[in-house]
């Protein structure tokens, strides 16, 4: 029996990684003396590590991935608002609706491993949450 540590720091770091920009922009607005801006950042980063967390594949064994996905996609796509917000807009971050586009690959994982479970992987059923 596997104790499956790869998949693990994948899905963790992998998913903080993503949402590593936020604390970084949420740092310069400090900076910048921008507090509302760099506060909300924060309370977006504590939420989304806390998704990453609470939606673990290895706590919902059962769960398809896609399920667990969607609420981290949805605050993963809600902080691309908060930073159009945070630069003033579409106009005033020099952004255009179709750079959205770019995020389109981030999606590839919904249909990539959408269907698995944690459990259909091996056959493993141990829970360590």
């Amino acid at each position: 029996m596997t104790d499956r540590k790869g998949e693990k720091i994948g899905w963790t770091a992998g998913w903080s990684g993503g949402f590593i920009w936020v604390v970084i922009l949420s740092v310069m607005f400090f900076f910048q003396g921008k507090m509302i801006q760099c506060f909300t950042g924060l309370a977006l980063c504590a939420a989304a590590f806390a998704l990453i967390v609470l939606c673990a594949p290895w706590c919902h064994q059962t769960t398809a991935y896609w399920k667990l996905m969607i609420p981290i996609y949805a605050l993963f796509f809600l902080t691309f608002g908060w930073a159009v917000w945070a630069f003033g807009g579409l106009e005033g971050s020099g952004l255009h609706w179709w750079c959205l586009l770019w995020v389109l690959p981030a999606l590839i994982p919904l249909g990539t491993l959408g269907r698995k479970t944690w459990s259909s992987d091996d056959g493993h059923t141990d829970r360590v949450c």
